[in-house]
């Protein structure tokens, strides 16, 4: 690890992601479903948009592709990941993101970062859990200077109490990872190693509940490239919501929504005896803490807002009855439950099927699929029907319904694709770039790969198979992925408006 990281982990890059989240649609969703007013991008309305720690500048480069008119500053630390983010930039076309080199704890000697205009959003992935204090402080001036009046902000982190019982696993992998030689990707393996040595001598830490194996055997199939930075960090440090809120509020900007829209309604969250608790308070961090207390989560998205505007349950109720919702999945893929916390939210397939069935036709406004005439269940809760349908992957809110698939869209695809096949599994979940909903859609890398081919008129799993050279030994197992493309993935693509 260099010594100019300061104790962030410089010495490999990190790996390529894409999160709904980080959308400006699902920021301002959320915060309408918070009870705050904020308005929905829409067609080609001018946004502003920064993103701190955007690693190699992936999510950022999907939005800028599907939002050409859109104007998007992405910042991070580590010299390599911005010069492979101006690259991949330039070889995909786009002119309307720009990456930015910037140490946060001292941004302001950045020229570029001193004359930005105030963002109507921000979002932050991640990073603030595994920054020094030094770099926090100077994201909270950036945001106080930056953030205008009535703009969002999301913030992901690392949370408390959740990873409470796991804390020990992050600080072994880190101890024993530093008493040997090579990498941070080589340490963070040799420190995985000794954990599970650890669970199988039955060490206390591991004994008081599944939450520490659950962990490890989910590091053990993680990116390696995520292990080093997240366990290999000198700073790693998970946080209580109401401290990230308290620390934030210095830039004038409120919590007021959880960016996973199904984690604002208590009762999908929690139980009976566990709400009586929650609605003792009136202080919604109040209230967020004691959800952190009852669900085992150790990541939260966060919404934050630079001077809250309140509506009422009726503001809200006709703000969402004008979202329009675009199917991004096959109608019968719709489940018959989502897993919550609080239980499986049974969906009622006489209520939701005939919506998505809607759906797969045009996207919709949600006050008109309310009124569709054969629906069986409640008309007036937009907010619960929003959530569900994109807790269950359904749907995504669509910034320009009808639209025609973007050029600048299209060609990051390709580019994307090219850059990714062969470094990255076939299966692995990647952003498609999508002008219509303007917010990226999550899809098999393997299907932005055959989305050129299908283009071309090879619509065929044999022609399909020749078209990506798939070798002998791998043709088993690349054509049972190439069917699930062709019958799953690409038609929910092409019904978005992808290609």
């Amino acid at each position: 690890m260099s010594e100019w990281g300061g104790g962030y982990v410089t010495d490999i890059t990190y790996s390529v992601g894409w999160y709904r989240q980080q959308s400006p649609a699902m920021m301002a969703l959320a915060s309408i479903i918070g009870g705050a007013s904020a308005t929905i991008p829409a067609g080609d309305d001018p946004v502003l948009l920064l993103e701190l720690g955007c690693g190699f500048g992936y999510g950022a480069m999907a939005l800028a592709a599907s939002n050409p008119t859109w104007n998007i500053t992405a910042v991070d630390f580590n010299p390599a990941h911005i010069a492979t983010a101006r690259e991949w930039a330039a070889e995909a076309g786009l002119t309307n993101v720009t990456f930015v080199e910037a140490d946060f704890a001292r941004w302001e000697d950045s020229p570029v970062l001193r004359d930005l205009p105030e963002m109507d959003f921000v979002t932050m992935h991640g990073i603030w859990s595994w920054i020094p204090p030094a770099a926090q402080t100077g994201i909270v001036r950036l945001l106080g200077q930056k953030v205008r009046p009535g703009g969002l902000v999301h913030l992901s982190y690392n949370t408390l109490p959740g990873w409470q019982e796991r804390i020990g696993v992050a600080r072994v992998i880190r101890e024993a990872g530093q008493r040997v030689a090579g990498r941070s990707d080589v340490q963070a393996r040799a420190g995985l190693r000794v954990v599970k040595d650890l669970i199988a001598a039955q060490a206390h830490f591991a004994t008081s509940g599944s939450s520490v194996t659950n962990l490890v055997n989910t590091l053990e199939d993680a990116n390696v490239h995520y292990l080093a930075h997240e366990f290999m960090n000198a700073h790693w440090a998970p946080c209580f919501v109401t401290d990230v809120a308290a620390a934030l509020s210095e830039a004038k900007l409120e919590w007021i929504a959880a960016g996973n829209l199904p984690d604002n309604f208590p009762e999908l969250m929690l139980t009976e005896p566990q709400r009586e608790i929650f609605n003792r308070y009136s202080d919604p961090l109040m209230q967020e803490l004691i959800k952190d207390m009852c669900l085992p989560r150790s990541l939260r998205h966060d919404v934050f807002v630079r001077g809250a505007r309140r509506i009422n349950l009726s503001e809200r109720a006709a703000a969402l009855m004008d979202v329009h919702l675009t199917l991004v999945k096959r109608p019968d893929d719709l489940p018959d439950a989502v897993n919550m916390p609080a239980g499986r939210a049974e969906l009622n397939k006489e209520f939701y099927q005939p919506i998505v069935t809607a759906l797969s036709t045009r996207p919709g406004r949600v006050g008109d699929l309310l009124r569709l005439p054969n629906l069986v269940g409640r008309r007036d809760n937009p907010a619960e029907l929003i959530s569900i349908l994109i807790a269950a992957d359904m749907v995504e809110p669509t910034s320009r319904p009808m639209t025609a698939p973007g050029v600048e869209a299209m060609r990051f695809n390709t580019v994307s694709a090219r850059r990714l096949m062969g470094k990255e599994s076939p299966n692995r979940p990647v952003a498609a770039a999508c002008r219509p909903t303007g917010i990226p859609l999550v899809t098999p890398l393997l299907a932005l790969a055959l989305v050129d081919f299908v283009r071309a008129g090879i619509t065929d799993v044999d022609g399909l198979m020749r078209a990506m050279n798939t070798s002998a030994d791998q043709e088993a197992d690349a054509r049972t992925s190439v069917e699930a493309c062709l019958h799953r993935f690409l038609p929910a693509l092409k019904n978005a408006g992808v290609y």
